[in-house]
């Protein structure tokens, strides 16, 4: 199934993806009044029950959201060999995955600009697969980690690489207001066989840039909610951004950084595309 947040007729909602249409959450009596809550209760509804109700809209006609508001959005770094070699990191695996902070005002809606701030000129994209828990993970193990996983979806960390590098600490660079992008739906877990099969793409005005399997990534969709959720309860709702591939446009030769009017596609194969429109803050 394929979770939206929607505007519609300026009131806020969410809904089932079937087709072409949207089926509301009204439409089948859900009573949590958002996705957060929606994954948090556990009422998700049958996939035949959604196939058999009415359309409530149509899917043109509504206005997207960012499809969660996590509570947390922690970020694994260098988390592709490709893009270990290109930032000049050791080829072996580390011991431990690096991990760092976003704020969910730094990211937009499928279809909305990104914001490309005025104070740099070195504004970067990075196509990433969002894990988006589903049940409270606290201390688990590898092997139970895939168990906390309600679905997958398109992130987009929008990078300001001057104030990345700024000291050790990267949450600057990573989190200027409305510079990255999620969505445009979640799917559910059990709508993918294989996600490490899926296939991420990032294309710039319709060049390719970046292009990888999840399989390739160097801690595995396991490995990092095993390892968060040691230091920090992950709740129903919240986002691991799990990594880029090699490609992102500060390491091109000459370098491939975003301009006011560049459109960025990031495709993950069977979660969904996200496009964004750059936009000079």
């Amino acid at each position: 199934m394929r979770i939206i947040s929607y505007t519609a007729a300026g009131s806020p909602s969410y809904g089932f993806v079937v087709g072409d249409h949207v089926v509301d959450r009204t439409a089948l009596g859900l009573q949590a009044p958002t996705v957060r809550d929606l994954i948090a209760s556990g009422e998700l509804p049958a996939e035949e029950a959604v196939a058999a109700a009415a359309p409530t809209a149509s899917l043109a006609d509504v206005t997207l959201l960012p499809p969660v508001v996590p509570g947390k959005i922690l970020c694994a770094g260098v988390n592709f060999p490709t893009h270990r070699e290109e930032t000049g990191q050791a080829p072996e695996k580390p011991d431990y995955p690096v991990i760092f902070s976003r704020f969910a005002d730094s990211h937009v809606a499928h279809g909305e600009d990104l914001r490309r701030p005025a104070e740099t000129e070195k504004f970067d994209y990075e196509g990433e697969l969002a894990v988006v828990i589903g049940t409270r993970a606290f201390r688990v193990t590898e092997e139970e980690a895939l168990g906390h996983v309600f679905g997958w979806s398109v992130y987009n960390e929008g990078s300001v690489r001057d104030w990345q590098r700024h000291s050790g600490q990267w949450i600057p660079g990573k989190n200027f207001y409305r510079s990255g992008a999620f969505g445009p739906a979640i799917v559910t877990a059990g709508s993918v066989d294989d996600i490490g099969a899926s296939r991420l793409q990032t294309r710039v005005n319709g060049e390719v840039r970046q292009d990888a399997l999840i399989k390739d990534m160097v801690f595995s969709v396991a490995e990092l909610i095993a390892y968060c959720s040691t230091f920090t309860p992950l709740e129903p709702g919240d986002v691991i951004a799990a990594g880029t591939p090699g490609g992102v446009g500060l390491f091109w030769d000459p370098p491939k950084l975003l301009s006011d009017g560049d459109v960025v596609e990031i495709e993950i194969d069977g979660v969904g595309l996200l496009r964004n429109t750059v936009r000079q803050a």
